[in-house]
């Protein structure tokens, strides 16, 4: 099996506007141009898709999780990368998804919640602190770090093509892909 032909799961976690979908897009597109077949989950579409109707309960919360989890699992199966970014507050939950997917490869991108309160270009976190919003994660409702995440990406101070970079990097080293030709200079 070539590294083209072997899925795995990458999976985002951080609060919301830590930066988990930039990051897994420059990733994705990265990817696909060495070859790989990709897909993202992204949080936001599986909730409108996949998960519609469900709310932001503890319970609501791990069956959204449990969903991207299993769509990722059988991408991954079939020699897809699947790419998930959402936010996966509950450490029980992402756990027991990496339990389901043979190379599962956990990313926390880790952004200080008053940088993620200055991205936020919906206004979440004011609804969130206003009460407008309950059980809003980083808020009102916890957030639960990994404790061993594989790739740990600090992003406050940094620009997103570094972030992807890192995570590149580490796909590599576990040899789940080999790295890209370099860019060319036409």
């Amino acid at each position: 099996m070539t590294d083209h032909d072997k899925g795995f799961c990458i999976w985002f976690t951080g609060l919301s506007g830590a930066g988990k979908s930039t990051i897994a897009e420059v990733v994705v597109e990265e990817l696909r141009r060495r070859g790989h077949r990709v897909e993202l989950l992204d949080g936001d579409e599986v909730r409108q898709n996949l998960s519609k109707g469900l709310g932001f309960s503890k319970e609501d919360r791990d069956t959204n999780i449990r969903r991207i989890g299993w769509v990722a699992a059988v991408l991954a199966r079939n020699g897809v990368v699947a790419v998930t970014a959402a936010i996966s507050p509950y450490r029980d939950i992402r756990d027991e998804v990496r339990g389901q997917i043979d190379h599962f490869v956990e990313v926390f991108v880790d952004t200080p919640i008053d940088v993620c309160e200055e991205r936020d270009v919906k206004g979440l976190y004011a609804k969130a602190r206003s009460g407008e919003i309950p059980e809003f994660t980083g808020v009102s409702d916890p957030y639960e770090e990994p404790l061993a995440a594989e790739v740990r990406v600090v992003t406050d101070d940094r620009e997103v093509t570094a972030s992807a970079a890192q995570v590149l990097s580490y796909l590599e080293d576990a040899g789940l892909t080999h790295p890209g030709p370099a860019p060319r200079h036409d």
